[in-house]
């Protein structure tokens, strides 16, 4: 199956409640989207046989990620940006870098219930792809990390997905977005083995602002 080629650079960012679904979508993308995988879980492992997940570690991850990105995008690369872009700070970061090269940049926001991604990060099997370079997690640990999480807003350009749908539905609002931006064409999915997307897509609550509750160097290009 042939894969679908953004018109110019694009960094995809993405975004949700640990245990969303986000490397599993990450991974998924690249089987129909021409884009370099920069995976933030196996960079840590690889680089850190003990993760502390400190603040020095989670800077030296973050620049190496950083970094990567920017020489791919350079060359004209798309890149899946794969770790939680949870703070607004951090996408506006990622959001400037891309401006720089001239690439596009989107969000993809996984939205599930709460309940539903804490249960999902405790089940995790180190023999699955996606969960083998997860952290392990208790659960103040996990409401730690989402008392950190800051949505996305009207200036930043993002699709919202949920967490609990087939990737087949996710990769429909993924590329009618990526229409809408002009990053792809849809005739261009002509004889890709891909549908083209229904004109459908899922609307995050506009009133939604901050998040309320009741090792090695690593590439992959496929």
């Amino acid at each position: 199956m042939s894969k679908v080629v953004p018109i110019k650079p694009l960094l995809i960012m993405l975004y949700g409640y640990p245990g969303s679904g986000k490397s599993y979508v990450a991974r998924q993308l690249t089987n129909h989207l021409q884009a370099a995988h920069i995976q933030g879980d196996r960079i840590r492992s690889e680089l850190f046989s003990e993760p502390t997940y400190n603040k020095q570690e989670n800077k030296v991850v973050t620049q190496l990620m950083d970094y990567m990105s920017e020489e791919f995008l350079n060359a004209g690369i798309s890149v899946i940006y794969d770790t939680n872009s949870f703070r607004a700070s951090q996408r506006h970061s990622l959001r400037t870098m891309a401006r720089k090269v001239h690439a596009q940049s989107l969000v993809i926001w996984l939205q599930i219930d709460q309940e539903t991604a804490f249960y999902r990060t405790q089940k995790r099997d180190r023999r699955k792809l996606d969960d083998r370079y997860a952290s392990s997690m208790d659960r103040p640990i996990f409401d730690q990390l989402c008392s950190y999480m800051q949505n996305p807003d009207t200036i930043e350009d993002y699709v919202v997905v949920s967490g609990k749908h087939e990737f087949s539905t996710q990769l429909n609002a993924i590329l009618k977005k990526l229409n809408d931006l002009s990053v792809i064409r849809m005739d261009d999915l002509t004889g890709s083995g891909i549908a083209k997307p229904e004109l459908m897509n899922l609307v995050p609550n506009p009133a939604a602002g901050r998040v309320d509750y009741n090792r090695r160097r690593n590439i992959m290009i496929r």
